[in-house]
């Protein structure tokens, strides 16, 4: 195919080692719209005449109904889907050997990834907010139920099982944050830089940016085909949500045991053993937490593969999709069973009750009652350790102290400690901006509606836009 500089064909073995098709046939659809807008300016510019132009965009068409349909089978020898995608154009319609002026496969590949990237990325937003509106579900039907909150895996304070679900909104709100970043930051047409020097021929950049839905074309030639940003950016927020993810997994997974015992998976989305009957196990929370290594390294591929690049291309690039399309397809999986799982969990409030009584998760209300009666911090966390040093000697627990007991140990209390000594006491007094207490939690979930509401009108002046740029 390249015979003009080289006296021998390419070795099969190198062929079939060099080609592309596995990681860029599934792009053929942004190629060819990339190709459309290109030829487009061709014919703007006066670089083919108008009815050349409008044969090679039909041929284009032609060859993307074929590819729908089923009837193009690419060609490996051909290396990759722009080439394959030429090659039938050509044979449709000769004019189609023009095509490629004032385009490198450089600046194609670097603008059919963006686009098939900013479609992938477009409706991942879609399904991240989707599991967003589940968790703000979960925090207002789980408002007023109280569940124990930890710090090392011990029982610390009570806290309403709603503030929980509202903390994973939050940290999962950030990542579609990151996603839009990354959104954002791909949103530059590439179309006109060439290999790297930009071109002599007079290309209108502004024009296929326009038309394919971008912000704006690149700014720097060689930056253009040599960097990766937009795909670091992405694993970026992959790698946060799948450790996200894989951390809510672990407190879902351990809350359905029978050590726990309080939250309840629903049988669709668990597994039986194949040798013990009585068995329900949480095998898609363990996937989700399995997988994450995985979007994690392939972070590290992309990275490690760029830092010993030199500018601008290098063949090595050929492989930044590899690990790409790779981690698309956990993070999506991992929302698509995520998501409706997550939706149908309950919660055993009696369970969850029962577990509270047995640690001491009122001890820093007593030790913070006794601040507000003058007592300074750090006397009043010893006076109620050693009060519950003293519980725990006669098996006892703080609810059951009677009053002149509490006095003995502790001589600043007086009797409206009794009325403080409940979970729901505790929770609702913990009324601070963000925290625990009832009324916050009520006021995050209605703001929480809004910015989710806020969300999805930006993702759906987003697609408004894309299809603007479909030709």
């Amino acid at each position: 195919m390249w015979k003009g500089r080289f006296e021998e064909d390419t070795a099969l073995v190198v062929q079939r080692f060099s080609q592309s098709l596995d990681l860029d046939w599934r792009m053929a659809e942004q190629d060819i719209r990339g190709s459309i807008a290109h030829v487009r300016m061709l014919g703007a510019v006066g670089l083919l005449e108008p009815g050349e132009a409008l044969r090679v965009e039909e041929g284009l068409k032609r060859v993307r109904d074929e590819i729908y349909s089923g009837s193009f089978t690419p060609s490996e020898p051909l290396e990759d889907v722009h080439m394959n995608v030429e090659h039938r154009l050509t044979e449709i319609e000769p004019s189609g050997a023009r095509l490629h002026t004032g385009r490198s496969r450089n600046d194609q590949t670097a603008t059919t990834v963006r686009l098939y990237l900013r479609d992938r990325l477009t409706d991942l937003e879609g399904a991240l907010l989707d599991f967003l509106a589940v968790l703000l579900d979960c925090a207002e039907r789980h408002r007023l139920v109280i569940v124990s909150g930890y710090t090392h895996l011990q029982q610390a304070q009570p806290i309403s099982l709603g503030h929980y679900w509202m903390a994973w909104f939050e940290a999962f709100l950030r990542d579609c944050g990151r996603l839009e970043f990354a959104l954002d930051a791909l949103n530059e047409c590439p179309l006109g830089a060439g290999a790297l020097a930009g071109s002599t021929l007079p290309l209108d950049r502004e024009m296929t940016s326009r038309l394919l839905g971008f912000d704006r074309p690149t700014r720097n030639s060689l930056d253009t085909v040599a960097q990766r940003d937009y795909m670091a950016d992405y694993h970026h927020f992959a790698s946060l949500f799948a450790v996200h993810a894989s951390r809510l997994a672990e407190d879902l997974t351990l809350w359905s045991t029978q050590e726990y015992g309080w939250l309840r998976l629903p049988d669709a989305f668990c597994t039986g053993s194949s040798m013990m009957p009585q068995k329900k196990n949480p095998d898609v929370l363990e996937l989700v937490r399995g997988r994450t290594g995985q979007v994690l390294g392939h972070m590290m591929d992309l990275l490690v593969t760029l830092k010993g690049l030199p500018m601008t291309y290098d063949r090595d690039l050929q492989e930044d999709k590899r690990g790409l399309w790779a981690s698309l397809g956990t993070v999506e999986a991992v929302l698509t069973v995520l998501t409706p799982m997550l939706d149908r969990t309950e919660v055993d409030e009696a369970v969850a009750r029962a577990g509270l009584e047995r640690g001491f998760t009122l001890a820093t209300d007593v030790a913070e009652y006794l601040v507000l009666r003058g007592v300074p911090f750090r006397d009043a966390h010893w006076k109620v350790g050693r009060l519950v040093r003293h519980c725990i000697e006669r098996g006892s627990r703080l609810e059951d102290l009677a009053l002149e007991e509490w006095r003995e140990q502790i001589p600043e209390v007086e009797a409206d400690i009794l009325e403080l000594l409940s979970p729901e006491a505790s929770v609702r007094r913990r009324n601070t901006y963000g925290g625990t207490g009832f009324e916050q939690v009520a006021l995050r979930i209605a703001e929480g509606k809004e910015r989710l509401a806020e969300r999805r009108d930006g993702l759906r002046r987003r697609r408004e836009r894309l299809e603007e740029g479909r030709l």
